[in-house]
């Protein structure tokens, strides 16, 4: 297997894998059919230090090197995507940009409630009408005593109405444009953040996400990451952490979708024989293992060089596009085998299909992505 991985490593692995099947899978199905948030699973990773997984022990993390996280993200995503999200988010990219960018006194202040699983974080970049284009940002902050208050809306924001601490971009001097925009950490726990109901989503249903609207929210000079200007530096260093994130969980679910598939094939029989001795199953079969085996390296070569502290914009880039993309594949050709039954609530391919659309959107569309690589290799 590449890389080759520590015992530590294997092992984090392996909790993340037992905890997944034996707590987070029972009712998996039934939380996605009510949208129900899984709160207290939440609450479980953080005391088992999955919600804070490469923050310093000294900040409330597990200390625990950045390999070993996208190992553990894969298992979970494996049997929930839902909770694999708000997993991911919380590490990439809320705890991550406040632990490289906050000074010592934010750090005390945020990491230790964030990284415990005491209070979920969220990432406030995306507005309705500024998505890929950060330059068309929208939201304002005016200086006032002691801090700035902040108007102007934020869309698609998981963790939106469960979140307690979010870092959000925000733009500080118009006159500037990408470097008039500056990152906070807000504290949604106030008059002037106002949550609206969560989206109505296709997949990743048990995962919270909503419009955010902002009239006169406070936050401190002191809450600033970084220095003013400094918006889009905070959230791009975030962005390669959190692209390699959503290519676990693409994994995560291709790979599920790989082991559904092959478990039908050897029990459904047609024609006197499993479906799996059909040629086009096996066809089928033989290109998901394929482009599963392929990502699985993509994935792991990138987390590996974050690992190392190396630079990894093309190949976390390169990861998510061909993970993601991949995954949409497997999980097409998964619903296929099953069939009828495919289409069905009632089995597991029908939610892994839902919940692994999205991937190819979220933290950078297919086509960012193509641009992020195509930049890399012309520089």
């Amino acid at each position: 297997m590449f890389p080759m991985f520590t015992e530590e490593q294997l092992a984090i692995r392996d909790a993340a894998r037992e905890f997944a099947r034996h707590e987070i899978e029972p009712e998996a199905m039934a939380r996605d059919k009510a949208s129900e948030f899984p709160a207290a699973i939440i609450k479980q990773l953080g005391e088992m230090g999955f919600m804070g997984m490469t923050i310093p022990e000294a900040y409330g993390g597990a200390g625990v090197d950045y390999l070993s996280y996208i190992l553990a993200l894969e298992e979970i995503a494996r049997v929930d995507a839902s909770v694999a999200v708000t997993m991911s988010v919380n590490n990439s990219v809320v705890c991550a940009p406040i632990m490289n960018f906050g000074t010592e006194a934010l750090k005390q202040k945020y990491l230790k409630a964030l990284a415990s699983g005491e209070v979920i974080g969220g990432f406030m970049l995306t507005e309705p009408n500024a998505g890929s284009d950060v330059a068309a940002m929208k939201t304002r902050a005016t200086k006032t005593d002691g801090g700035w208050l902040l108007n102007g809306s934020k869309a698609w924001i998981t963790n939106g109405s469960v979140g307690k601490y979010f870092v959000i971009m925000v733009v500080t001097d118009p006159e500037k444009g990408k470097k008039g925009i500056s990152a906070f950490v807000l504290d949604a726990d106030q008059p002037g953040v106002i949550m609206a109901k969560p989206e109505d989503k296709m997949g990743l249903r048990s995962s919270k996400t909503v419009m955010v609207a902002l009239e006169d929210a406070f936050v401190a000079d002191d809450d600033l990451l970084g220095g003013y200007g400094d918006g889009l530096r905070v959230a791009f260093n975030g962005l390669d952490g959190g692209r390699i994130g959503i290519a676990a969980q693409a994994l995560g679910i291709a790979q599920r979708a790989l082991d559904e598939s092959i478990a039908y094939a050897k029990t459904r029989h047609t024609f006197g024989k499993p479906i799996g001795e059909h040629q086009a199953i096996e066809t089928y079969l033989a290109d998901m293992e394929c482009r599963v085996q392929a990502s699985r390296l993509l994935v792991y070569k990138a987390a590996s060089m974050k690992n190392q502290g190396r630079l990894c914009t093309l190949e976390a880039a390169t990861a998510k596009l061909f993970t993601t993309e991949n995954a949409v594949w497997v999980c097409d050709r998964a619903v296929q085998i099953f069939g009828g039954y495919g289409y069905s609530r009632e089995y597991v391919v029908e939610r892994l299909y839902r919940d692994v659309r999205v991937t190819t959107i979220y933290e950078g569309t297919s086509e960012i992505q193509r641009m992020v690589v195509a930049r890399q290799l012309l520089k």
